[in-house]
């Protein structure tokens, strides 16, 4: 790209003006859910037995009978065809951290030889996509590639154009999960089943429980043309180099600051989007770096909420080019200011409407508030190396530990009233132990202010697993992450702990009925005494994850790794936490994922590690030998005329003075492209090493131990060459162009 090509392009960032986008006539709540096809529209398009059948698939679990399906196919097209549907599409989430989808047509031959619209139940509830070349870690061979998709009645069917788009699972010809849906539904099956049986201890009339999330998506966004002109964001979604800005987010100006115009009406545009395909996004801001914002909705069951999610994404990424911007969902796209995370707020919730994680006003609500609560951090303790795996890659390791992010160590932070109520049970009497303050009132001395309510716990934003007042927040999912990985690994891990605390305590309620003092009618009931039992071993149990204080600081990684958590940083070597003993026994015992299917999906995490740190390889090689060190030659060309020229004009002394700064500066970028291309060459060479290694776990390790670690060395001298060459002359967006909405 010439220099000039390059000014023009931020030029014309200044002239863009925001689109005119307004929302349609009637309330956000009247369009809300105007494109998918949700209970209203069953209600209305379907007879009323088959409606009220699929209430009971997606609230009761009811197994879908192939007559229904038939019906609910029928009420779909005629839906869809008023909508101005013309296809129909399998929208499915294979191991890419994407969608996928393919669309066919309505129509069918008719007997008379010519077309007709159709749509069967059979076409809604299974395709054969084949889709065999996504990743799947060597479940499908080339002769053994047969994949089906199946519909998931719990997340509704939308539509995007002309589409008509129906979430599902997809699944190997031999009923492996080659998704993250699947595996996901079974985790969550099996947190309400374990959840329920608790639950049975202090209410017989809980049929069901439900994991909800709500997720946090931060991004940035940046000039389309900009976008364009950095070969590296193009093709890796971050800025392989790239000297800092003056200014940038130091100041702390853009957090939560006035809403650029263009970004508004970005953010207008996607909010009547999310809306009218039944995402209910609530929240929307500037996040702390320069360009990057975040939009949240209001919590969802988690299935629901991870389609959304994925959904969003994809819509943010169209919305976004409409405005002349791109959306970056990279987790570090700009090195030296904030990263993006993907803030997952997880919780659960009873069908009789009980919150879990949230203290109750009596002393049975919070003895089953203390229960969910203690139990949760079990499961995270058991399995914290686990859950870190849950949330790595090659994109995260960037943020992760960085300044507002979570460190690559999983804790908890409960906060000081919490944090006393756990250590109380641990060591008081079993007698009144629950008596627990839900908000206190404060009063300021300032007449005008009301009384406020403090939250029952503090915040700590070093924490990646903090409890937040009647929720956790599980703070290290990445920005372009799909949540369904954490939320697959967090509920599994919740589930196998309520499955081992009900065991116990079922264990202990019968030998405390054998004893006379704990007869019926005597004081607290032995199912009181023990659940007490167990939730004292318990808190004595996890209490290594319990931590409140700063995540960053060196001295709670020393900490940590005395108290037994995972500390491991390498991406590769995390992800062998899957195939641990203890987590291939968690999967199984719950029916989540099978030996099988974890190891091939440790295949494709190796596999797209390597990719990644591959591409990012070539990429930074080819910008610095072809973009980079001509650029810099060039201009050192042009002071060595200006030197020539300088001796031809002044006596020798005075040139040999004047020409001082310009002979530093040609030495320095002739010492420093000299280093550049070294370490390219060193940089190939260790990429074709590493390429020759055929096991994928060992060659992502490599890739990881002697490629990835050069990015910062060629990137350095790159950066600075960037402070010596002739600003006209550079030949990409620079990061005070980059990072300033225009």
């Amino acid at each position: 790209m010439t220099s000039n090509l390059r000014f023009q392009m931020v030029g014309e960032a200044f002239k863009k003006k925001p689109l005119d986008i307004t929302a349609p006539g009637e309330r956000p709540c009247d369009y809300f859910a105007a494109h998918v096809f949700n209970r209203e529209k069953m209600y209305k398009y379907l007879p009323k037995d088959v409606y009220e059948k699929m209430i009971d698939v997606i609230d009761g679990g009811a197994r879908l009978d192939r007559k229904v399906a038939d019906a609910v196919a029928a009420g779909m097209i005629s839906w869809a065809k008023e909508n101005g549907v013309t296809h129909y599409t399998h929208w499915f989430q294979p191991l890419t951290e994407g969608t996928a989808e393919k669309h066919d047509s309505f129509i069918e031959h008719d007997h008379k030889g010519g077309m007709i619209e159709e749509f069967s139940g059979k076409l809604l509830v299974q395709q054969e996509p084949d889709a065999s070349s996504f990743p799947s870690g060597g479940i499908r061979s080339t002769f053994e590639a047969r994949g089906y998709s199946a519909w998931d009645p719990t997340s509704p069917v939308f539509i995007i154009d002309d589409t008509l788009v129906i979430p599902t699972v997809f699944i190997s010809y031999s009923g492996e999960a080659l998704d993250y849906k699947a595996p996901l539904l079974r985790a969550l099956r099996a947190v309400s089943e374990a959840a329920t049986a608790v639950c049975h201890y202090f209410d017989p009339a809980v049929k069901k429980v439900t994991s909800n999330l709500g997720w946090e998506q931060e991004y940035f966004l940046v000039d389309e043309g900009l976008y364009a002109a950095r070969p590296d964001l193009l093709l890796t979604g971050r800025t392989l180099m790239g000297h800092d800005s003056a200014k940038n987010q130091q100041m702390d100006d853009h957090y939560f600051g006035s809403i650029p115009e263009r970004v508004a009406a970005f953010m207008r545009d996607l909010e009547i989007q999310a809306l009218m395909l039944g995402i209910p996004v609530k929240t929307r801001h500037n996040e702390v770096a320069p360009n990057q914002f975040e939009v949240a909705p209001i919590f969802e069951d988690t299935n629901l909420a991870v389609d959304h999610n994925m959904l969003l994404m994809s819509v943010m990424k169209r919305v976004a080019r409409k405005h002349g911007f791109r959306a970056l969902l990279h987790e570090k796209p700009f090195a030296g200011i904030n990263g993006s995370g993907k803030h997952n707020n997880w919780s659960l919730s009873t069908d009789t409407g009980v919150l879990l994680h949230a203290p109750g006003k009596t002393a049975e609500q919070n003895l089953r508030f203390a229960t969910f609560i203690v139990e949760t951090l079990m499961g995270v303790y058991r399995h914290n190396g686990l859950l870190k795996a849950s949330i790595m890659s090659a994109t995260n390791a960037h943020r992760l530990g960085a300044n507002e992010a979570p460190p690559a160590i999983i804790s908890s932070f409960l906060g000081k009233q919490l944090s006393e109520l756990l250590d109380h049970i641990e060591k008081a009497d079993k007698e009144d132990l629950f008596a627990m303050d839900g908000k206190q009132g404060m009063k300021l001395d300032i007449p005008e202010i009301p009384e406020l309510l403090i939250d029952n716990t503090d915040r700590n934003r070093t924490s990646p697993f903090a409890f937040t007042g009647n929720r956790f927040e599980f703070r290290a999912v990445g920005s372009e992450a799909n949540c369904a990985s954490a939320m697959i690994t967090l509920n599994s891990a919740v589930a196998e702990a309520l499955v081992s605390f009900k065991q116990r305590v079922d264990e202990r309620i019968s030998e405390y009925a054998k004893k006379p003092a704990y007869a019926e009618g005597s004081g607290h009931s032995p199912v009181y005494h023990a659940i007490i039992d167990v939730l004292r071993e318990d808190i004595g149990t996890c209490h290594p994850i319990r931590f409140d204080g700063n995540g960053y600081s060196d001295e709670w990684k020393a900490e940590a790794a005395r108290r037994g958590l995972d500390t491991e940083t390498s991406c590769p070597v995390i992800f062998e936490r899957y195939l641990d003993k203890d987590s291939v026994r968690m999967f199984e015992s719950l029916g989540v994922m099978s030996q099988k299917e974890l190891e091939a999906r440790n295949e494709v995490k190796w596999e797209t590690y390597t990719k990644k740190i591959q591409i990012e390889a070539r990429v930074l090689g080819d910008l610095s030998m072809n973009h980079i060190i001509p650029v810099a030659t060039s201009y050192q060309s042009l002071l060595l005329q200006n030197v020539e020229h300088m001796r031809a004009v002044f006596p020798e002394a005075k040139a040999a003075q004047l020409n001082a700064r310009n002979l530093k500066l040609i030495e320095e970028i002739a010492e420093r492209t000299a280093t550049i291309e070294t370490l390219v060459e060193e940089l190939v060479e260790a990429r074709k090493r590493a390429n020759k290694i055929a096991d994928e776990h060992q060659r992502a390790i490599a890739y990881h131990d002697t490629i990835a670690p050069m990015f910062d060395k060629i990137r350095y001298q790159i950066d600075k060459l960037e402070l010596i060459v002739d600003d006209s002359l550079w030949p990409l967006p620079k990061y005070r162009e980059l990072l300033f909405i225009r």
